[in-house]
């Protein structure tokens, strides 16, 4: 033999018998080292998971009356991954589904599309991994049409699915309160990996806002899971394992139905009068609170909207709406969100700073019709003098100018524009103290904080607006001056004063403090806390809107206990003093004529009035008040924006929901009693209420 050939043979055999022993290493790890992992997997790809979504619980009232609840619907949903992978990108499938569901496949393509800040409405804000819903009102034959022709359908699914649903009980809508539901997305499905998607339903939902997002890990339940076996063409062919869903459980709360629509019902009446009345009326709000406890029995904003709007996709129109100025931005919670200037509801602060810092609880005081703050007049409503008086008679009265006297001492005596070293101001601590300026700490999102005004936010505010103050004291406002040159001599002089020294805390900022006005701004719900501090004898209670989490059953779950209350620190006379006082409000004070008729004989009713003056705008109407009087249990708040005064538009206001909740003037009561239940609702297995139980 040739050495050559028999050098080749033996190459040929070594490489052979290296490939074996490769090979059979090869097997050896797959079926022995790594034999139980193949084996599970080779299983895993006979068997498909199907998520079985739980039904989202139930949101009530606090007597058991449904403010949301769900409706099974007929629900057609497109998975895009399905038909990313067929040759003309699902385009013959989607014209098909179109023509059965009556739609065209343009406004298909819209839906499926994922949001994005170029991308308009509709539009799919959730994963693109997991089914998007398309129709959730499908007739019955056509969703049959699409489960039975589903080779016709590739990607496409129609199910039954559990949506929400609004029943508006009394009328009440507490839109804002109760929040949203919106799909959940990528980001949070990788920050959530344990979380299974199913396309629409409630595990795929999530709150938004209201108390649909604060407790949405109670109400979305656990969704269960069915393992069916498949063949390699992809069809079942039985079920290895099941586990049923579990499903959400229910939150009460503590809003009346009766109240929260009567209290909409009112500030939507209050808007109506004050634009007969030629006002601008753009929003309003009220907010009933129990002042023991902090629990929320009303908590109204207008505009509203009808939170159904959200359900199976919102247009890109609805959506503008719902944020767009033109319609009042309906999303936004005056009652939790709107920050406005409190006017002279803002006094009983500024009582207790006055009485802190020396002034005599039960002294005489001088009430002019102007004051002379440095150099420029400041005046009451309309000028009106009432000569001297107490305390108690400027608060019935509204006496403004006894305030901006001890505001323009107080300023005095911590060096006026030359402050002393860390200078005393009274009326901004306590009014701290009181809660504003800070969120009340409501279960409900995006609370704003309000304002309280001080000389370290009045530099921190100079050094942001200091280059366009500064501009504007050189260029002047030319386009004003054509139509107005007065006024736009007025704007620059006061644009010039602000950048040559606009971080010095002014007596007139004082003073303005002093009464609510300037640039303090609080929210309804703060204002309601404080009168509830006033009303229980000093308690800052925390607000709360849900009040217990309970099973379908109605078994209770959990008790949602508010934090504990913080303690005001002011003299039990004080607060004593100043309920006795607007005790007279209603009846001989500013809001005498909006009570007058009232049955005082059955629920006495303490409050005060406001208006605050916006530049640029109309007066902002307020009424604070708490009932009964001699022994209070509710705190009652009402704000119109841009009415008038506060006893032509809040007062009555509050006076209506007053009658709603006492059963006066020939309204049904809607508290038994003057009192909010003392049970939990139960449910039965329907879904409807039963006798209560005991929290």
């Amino acid at each position: 033999m040739n050495p050559k050939t028999h050098f080749r043979l033996l190459v040929l055999h070594v490489v052979v018998v290296t490939m074996l022993l490769v090979l059979v290493g090869r097997l050896w790890n797959l079926q022995v080292v790594n034999g139980d992992h193949y084996r599970q997997v080779a299983a895993q790809n006979r068997i498909r998971d199907i998520v079985v979504p739980a039904v989202r619980g139930l949101i009530l009232d606090s007597s058991g009356r449904p403010l949301v609840r769900n409706r099974t619907a007929l629900v057609v949903s497109v998975d895009r991954t399905v038909l990313s992978r067929q040759d003309d990108r699902g385009r013959a499938v989607l014209t098909r589904l179109a023509a059965t569901l009556g739609t065209s496949r343009a406004d298909l393509e819209k839906r499926i599309r994922l949001c994005s800040p170029t991308v308009k409405r509709p539009c799919w804000p959730g994963s693109p991994y997991q089914p998007i819903p398309v129709d959730d009102r499908v007739d019955p034959k056509r969703a049959l049409l699409i489960m039975e022709r589903a080779e016709d359908y590739p990607g496409v699914i129609a199910q039954v699915q559990a949506v929400r649903d609004y029943p508006r009980p009394e009328g009440a809508t507490a839109a804002q309160a109760l929040g949203y539901l919106q799909p959940i997305t990528q980001e949070e499905l990788d920050k959530r990996r344990g979380l299974r998607v199913t396309g629409y339903s409630g595990v795929d939902l999530i709150g938004r806002d209201g108390v649909e997002a604060t407790y949405d890990a109670d109400l979305r339940g656990e969704p269960g899971v069915r393992q069916v076996l498949v063949d390699s063409q992809g069809r079942v062919t039985g079920t290895a394992r099941e586990q049923a869903p579990v499903p959400g459980s229910s939150l009460v709360t503590s809003l009346d139905a009766r109240v929260q629509g009567a209290a909409e019902q009112a500030i939507k009446k209050a808007i109506d009068s004050a634009r007969h009345s030629g006002a601008a009326a753009d929003a309003a709000a009220a907010v009933v609170m129990d002042v023991r406890t902090g629990r929320v029995v009303a908590l109204a904003s207008y505009p509203s909207y009808d939170p159904s709007i959200w359900i199976g996709g919102i247009s890109q129109a609805e959506y503008d709406a719902l944020l767009g100025k033109s319609k009042g931005q309906p999303l936004i919670s005056r009652a939790t969100q709107g920050q406005f200037a409190p006017g002279s509801t803002f006094k009983i602060s500024s009582v207790a700073a006055a009485v802190a810092d020396g002034y005599d609880l039960h002294g005489t005081y001088p009430c002019p019709g102007s004051y002379n703050v440095g150099n420029r007049a400041f005046r009451n409503f309309e000028g009106q003098g009432h000569g001297d008086m107490n305390l108690h008679r400027a608060l019935v009265v509204s006496c403004d100018t006894i305030f901006y006297k001890f505001a323009y001492e107080e300023w005095l005596r911590a060096g006026g524009t030359r402050p002393v070293k860390k200078p005393k101001d009274p009326m901004v601590d306590m009014a701290r103290k009181f809660g504003f300026g800070s969120p009340t700490g409501i279960d409900l999102p995006s609370e704003a904080g309000g304002r309280i005004p001080d000389r370290r936010w009045k530099r921190e505010y100079w050094n942001a607006t200091k280059s366009d103050n500064c501009k504007a004291a050189k260029t002047g406002y030319p386009e004003l001056a054509r139509t107005n040159p007065s006024r736009a001599a007025y704007l620059k002089a006061v644009a010039a004063e602000n950048c040559a020294e606009g971080f010095v805390w002014r007596a007139g900022d004082a003073a303005n403090f002093s009464v609510g006005q300037g640039d303090v701004l609080v929210t309804p719900l703060q204002l309601a806390r404080a009168y509830a501090a006033l009303a229980n004898g000093g308690r800052l209670v925390v607000p709360r809107v849900g009040l217990a989490v309970i099973r379908p059953d109605g078994t209770p779950v959990r008790e949602i206990a508010s934090p504990p209350a913080q303690r005001l620190p002011v003299d039990d006379k004080v607060l004593a003093y100043m309920r006795k006082a607007l005790a007279e409000v209603p009846t001989q004070g500013t809001a005498a004529g909006a009570f007058s008729g009232f049955d005082f004989k059955k629920v006495q009713v303490a409050g005060k009035t406001g208006t605050a003056e916006v530049y640029g705008k109309e007066d902002t109407s307020w009424f604070a008040a708490f009932a009964p009087a001699d022994k209070p249990r509710f705190a009652v708040v009402a704000m119109i924006s841009q009415a008038g005064t506060g006893a032509s538009y809040a007062a009555p206001a509050v006076r209506e929901i007053l009658e709603a909740m006492y059963g006066l003037g020939g309204k049904p009561a809607a508290l038994k009693d003057g009192k909010l239940p003392d049970k939990l609702p139960k449910l039965r297995a329907d879904g409807t209420v039963g006798a209560g139980a005991a929290p």
